[in-house]
């Protein structure tokens, strides 16, 4: 490089860091964690993707398949091999106490995805753990093995053919871990930093994290990418929605977690100081069954409370805007292989004459789990659940609403403490295995607690292995099909997503799922 050419770019290195501001983030909900392979919520994938990458990522604002820690990927003709170049000198995250030695190299990817597979791996025999999306998606019975081709190159074989796997790589869960700060931190017999003290490649390195208060994150010096970061990055956790409003407005964060339908129109009339960003996002909200209790394993049970909800009235309340709808597949209309034949039906008297059918003409009690948190598609859990509880209630069942605080919320869920639950999901890819696998195959269910049913399993089985998108739509739509008619889940809404941020914030793009990336993000 001539002189005058590296004098340029120092200058302009200098100056970028000169005027970089620090950029605040209300975030609506604590992490849980930030080790991403253990975790799926959206408040912990908005943090950890900023710390950690993946082989491939989508887009920005988008969901196109793109190169990040691999520059190049091939699957084979017959889906059942994925062969991936990794890119050369990417530097892992310095901590106090860790200064790695080498950049990514294979065994760090070999290290990252092994973990899910094997339970006799050292780091689950030291810290015995729950991968909770890897194991919804069943990659353990996928993945037949993994092969490090040379220092930058590895190869995936699959057990079955999976047209949709390359997507897998790019999903918040695939974030790729240095297999040498995790054998320092199992040799000092502490192999829980690697949750709460992460070391990435991303463009943001960790740095603080207080729970319920706030997590401060900073620039990786020596990030590969070249997009401008922040002087530091700053999740304030703010779990009311209206403070987060005022926190905006206020100028203490720069941008929000997504809006409540009633908090729109206050950013909207304050167009001097905030820009909204929206999207018709890849979300569904639900209320799920505990299909391990014996009451639910009764479909008619499900249906008729099902067609017992006024889901009009409930819209009404939630979505004065009306910029949501109706929720009648398990998956949104924007995504291939939604089904047009199906509808929802809300019919009490029918409800009823289930229930007496099902051997409750009484009723019955039970629980129903109001959701705590602020979520797009369902902005208020407790009045959704009020209303709800009303509708049981003219058909004689009597649901008694209970909450906890989130991270206990999703810890006993998972155990299969609730009865009836409110939950929700966001994709990633665009496709319809990024709803239906991590949701209702059997791979997701533990212990029977959620759907299982063979025959839909071996519809989406058979999608995976299929490159005619015809066959793979009519596959879905089929699918979509069994599920509406077996009923595992009271679906919701699917919302449009609304984010504000701050004037002097630029280089912002939403994700199709409303999540949040700062690479390039910066307040001028």
């Amino acid at each position: 490089m001539r002189l005058s050419t590296l004098l340029l770019a120092l200058g302009l290195s200098l100056a970028a860091a000169a005027t970089a501001k620090p950029l605040v983030y209300c975030a609506d909900a604590s992490p849980e964690g930030f080790d991403p392979g253990r975790w799926d919520s959206s408040s912990t994938a908005n943090a950890t993707r900023q710390i950690f990458e993946g082989l491939l990522r989508f887009e920005r604002g988008g969901t196109r398949l793109e190169p990040e820690l691999a520059e190049s990927w091939t699957l084979s003709p017959d889906a059942r091999s994925l062969t991936l170049k990794l890119r050369a000198g990417v530097q892992f995250h310095e901590r106090p106490g860790f200064r790695p030695s080498r950049t990514l190299n294979a065994d760090d990817v070999l290290f990252s995805f092994q973990r899910f597979l094997d339970p006799k791996h050292p780091y689950n025999q030291a810290l015995p753990v729950v991968y909770t999306y890897p194991q919804s998606l069943g990659l353990d019975r996928q993945i037949e093995g993994i092969d490090r081709l040379g220092e930058l190159e590895v190869r995936f074989r699959l057990r079955k053919p999976n047209v949709v796997f390359p997507t897998y790589l790019a999903m918040p869960f695939a974030g790729i871990h240095s297999v040498e700060y995790a054998t320092q931190v199992l040799k000092a017999g502490r192999p829980q930093a690697l949750n709460n003290e992460p070391v990435g490649t991303g463009p943001y390195r960790f740095r603080r994290y207080v729970k319920d208060e706030v997590l401060r994150l900073e620039p990786h010096p020596g990030h590969w990418g070249q997009a401008r970061r922040a002087e530091q990055l700053i999740f304030a956790i703010a779990r009311e929605p209206n403070v987060r409003v005022q926190k905006l407005l206020a100028g203490e964060c720069h941008i929000t977690s997504p809006l409540r339908d009633v908090d729109v129109a206050t950013v909207m009339k304050r167009p001097d100081v905030a820009q909204l960003h929206q999207i018709q996002a890849l979300n569904i909200s639900y209320l799920a069954f505990n299909l391990k209790r014996p009451l639910f394993q009764d479909r008619r049970v499900r249906e008729a409370l099902d067609i017992a909800v006024d889901r009009d009235a409930v819209f009404r309340a939630l979505f004065p805007r009306g910029d949501a709808t109706q929720a009648v597949n398990a998956m949104p209309p924007a995504i291939p292989g939604w089904n047009p034949q199906l509808r929802n039906e809300f019919d009490p008297a029918r409800a009823k004459h289930l229930l007496a059918e099902a051997g409750h003409p009484n009723g019955f009690a039970i629980e129903l789990w109001a959701l705590p948190v602020a979520r797009p598609t369902n902005p208020n859990g407790q009045l959704m659940a009020q209303l709800i509880q009303q509708d049981w209630a003219r058909i004689g069942v009597r649901a008694t609403i209970r909450t906890f605080e989130w991270g206990e919320y999703l810890k006993r869920a998972n155990k299969g403490e609730h009865d009836i639950y409110m939950s929700g999901w966001s994709g990633d890819t665009g496709d319809a295995d990024d709803f239906l696998a991590p949701n209702l195959s059997c791979a997701s269910s533990k212990g029977g607690v959620k759907f299982c049913n063979p025959a839909f399993d071996a519809l989406l089985e058979r999608a995976r292995e299929s490159r005619d998108e015809a066959e793979r739509v009519r596959l879905y739509q089929e699918a979509n099909a069994l599920f509406k008619r077996e009923r595992p889940w009271i679906t919701m809404a699917h919302s449009t997503i609304y984010i504000a941020a701050r004037k002097d914030v630029k280089g912002f793009k939403m994700a199709p799922n409303g999540g949040v990336e700062f690479e390039g993000v910066v307040r001028e």
